[in-house]
């Protein structure tokens, strides 16, 4: 299985997973099995506010799941229109959120758990 996880700064499975989705700058790409990670730079990082594509975003790379801190309701839909489950961070490390997923400790995010604006101070009103 291949997860995405969206990463400020790449140090590989120790990257801390990024708490929005579409602005995140880079995406580690880690295989549940082997722990074994792939870094992609996010190839849709400048788009418009609620405007993300995810396929474009992921620069066309094949995933099962995505591990995220905050999601928009169009980037959820996108990925799960192509088959992508999408699931919540519950720890800072992707080593972490790896363990958690494969022992089934991750919620799948729904829609009504999406990001729905940003505060002054830049926060997502999940």
């Amino acid at each position: 299985m291949r997860i995405a996880f969206p990463v400020q700064d790449d140090v590989g499975i120790d990257s801390v997973v990024y708490n929005h989705f579409g602005s995140a700058p880079v995406f580690v790409i880690a295989e549940l099995e082997t722990s074994a990670v792939v870094s992609v730079s996010n190839g849709d990082r400048l788009h418009a506010h609620g405007a993300c594509n995810p396929t474009r975003a992921l620069d066309g790379h094949s995933v099962d799941a995505v591990v995220v801190g905050g999601i928009g309701t169009g980037a959820l839909s996108g990925l799960n229109r192509l088959g992508i489950k999408v699931h919540r961070s519950l720890a800072p490390t992707i080593r972490e959120n790896l363990a958690l997923l494969g022992s089934g400790g991750l919620p799948v995010i729904e829609p009504h758990g999406t990001c729905a604006g940003h505060g002054k101070d830049g926060g997502c009103a999940h």
